[in-house]
């Protein structure tokens, strides 16, 4: 398995950039819940440390190690957060406006802890720029396909993101117990899709999405 390097995050910083935020999203193919898209910062004292042993892309990370990983990669990096976007902003706009108001509040976050936007650039994992339309400032956007696997700085937002919205779904449980959330964090397990033909959808769910013949529980 190939670590994560800062090779482009080196190589950004070398030329017009002075800080790098990294994005990267979860929650995109989810049933139920807000999308979340994780931030982290790299400056050029970061860029010199270490990249944490085991940083990896949150899915090449198992579960039980995600936690830790996390708390690592937010140590690591000079400022972090996670931004998020409702299941009713999802329905209210669409999946890529989402994420681009859950981007714009992770940036916004930190900002707030201390991150220039000027001469900044923003690292967005993916093939599609969906911030620049949505953040209210002009934005340096590069999007990098695999970036949660090949830049540290993106792992890092990646894994952040990943334990913050696991931890919401499986605090959300107890109030929908039946969809299991504990266990599928919302996405699209086969007793999920059991429980919303037998239930409903939850106030939660992504009622815009043809996710079950069932009526919505409102």
């Amino acid at each position: 398995m190939v670590a994560p390097t800062l090779r482009l995050e080196r190589s950004l910083l070398k030329q017009e950039f002075d800080v790098i935020i990294a994005l990267d999203e979860v929650g995109r193919g989810a049933l139920a819940g807000p999308v979340a898209v994780g931030a982290a910062v790299i400056d050029a004292t970061c860029s010199r440390r270490r990249v944490p042993d085991g940083l990896r892309d949150s899915k090449l990370i198992t579960e039980r190690r995600r936690p830790e990983m996390a708390a690592r990669a937010a140590g690591w990096v000079p400022a972090s957060a996670v931004g998020w976007a409702s299941a009713a902003e999802v329905d209210a706009s669409g999946i890529m406006c989402a994420l681009g108001l859950a981007a714009s509040r992770a940036v916004q976050a930190v900002v707030d802890q201390g991150a220039a936007l000027d001469r900044a650039v923003v690292i967005l994992d993916g093939n599609h720029d969906y911030l620049s339309r949505v953040h209210p400032d002009p934005l340096v956007v590069r999007t990098v396909i695999k970036g949660d696997r090949d830049c540290a700085s993106v792992s890092a937002a990646s894994v952040i993101a990943k334990v913050a919205r696991d931890g919401l779904m499986a605090e959300l449980h107890p109030q929908h117990p039946a969809y299991q959330w504990d266990r599928n964090k919302g996405y699209a397990s086969a007793e999920h899709r059991r429980a919303i033909r037998e239930q409903g959808l939850s106030p939660l769910h992504r009622a815009s999405w043809s996710i079950a013949d069932a009526p919505t529980l409102f």
